[in-house]
């Protein structure tokens, strides 16, 4: 049972992992792989509001996407763009990443090997992934400036468009976890985190909402997406 109490403390996360900035145009756009093809959908409309010239769309699978993706995030992202109408030549495939780390990273390196300069990146992800994503980048790639953006919805709509409100309070316990603790591991640079916003962490962790978290000791270990 999800309480009203569980729900408020849940908010507290969704609004703080959103950046909220403005979309504009860059160098290239990179949707980062989930279960969520909303990410795909969403790069798409970025792309046709003249936002990006390119998309790269990364991400392998996991235990969350491989029953309903098993080609793959990125490549279901590709198939979905196509669908929507950009052109093949307008995108590129990841297909390896396996966290958000090597989304960054394995990103940066197909780019360097097809020659294409970039300055700036459109990073795009779930709605509460934003801030995540965005302190993974400026940790593995400072070189470029970062946006992010996601699909505009509020905290209901995305529950009810993914069908599951305890996996999605999970993974917001989980996201807002790996904020706290990465930055020691230098996986991500630092984000300061609210007072409130800790402590609805702690009370929902307290109440049993743990599935996503990793071990807090997770030393040198690559990242656990």
């Amino acid at each position: 049972m999800i309480s009203i109490q569980d729900w408020e403390h849940t908010r507290l996360l969704w609004d703080y992992q959103q950046m909220h900035h403005e979309p504009r145009p860059c160098s290239v756009g990179v949707g980062l792989g989930s279960h969520d093809l909303g990410v795909a959908d969403t790069t798409v409309a970025l792309y046709r509001r003249g936002m990006m010239p390119l998309i790269v769309f990364t991400g392998a699978t996991s235990q969350t996407t491989k029953g309903r993706m098993p080609r793959g995030e990125a490549e279901h992202y590709r198939d979905r763009a196509l669908e929507l109408g950009v052109p093949v030549d307008a995108i590129l495939v990841e297909p390896n990443a396996r966290n958000t780390g090597q989304n960054i990273t394995l990103s940066r390196s197909l780019l360097e090997e097809r020659g294409i300069e970039v300055s700036s990146v459109l990073l795009v992800s779930k709605p509460y992934e934003e801030r995540r994503a965005y302190a993974t980048a400026r940790k593995l790639w400072p070189e470029a400036e970062f946006v992010c953006a996601s699909t505009s919805m509020t905290l209901p709509e995305y529950v009810d468009s993914i069908q599951d409100p305890r996996f999605v309070v999970d993974m917001l316990v989980g996201s807002l976890q790996r904020l706290l603790i990465y930055p020691m591991h230098g996986f991500t640079v630092p984000q300061e985190v609210p007072g409130d916003v800790t402590q609805a962490y702690e009370r929902l962790v307290s109440r049993g909402f743990t599935s996503r978290l990793v071990p807090t000791d997770v030393g040198t270990s690559p990242q656990t997406s």
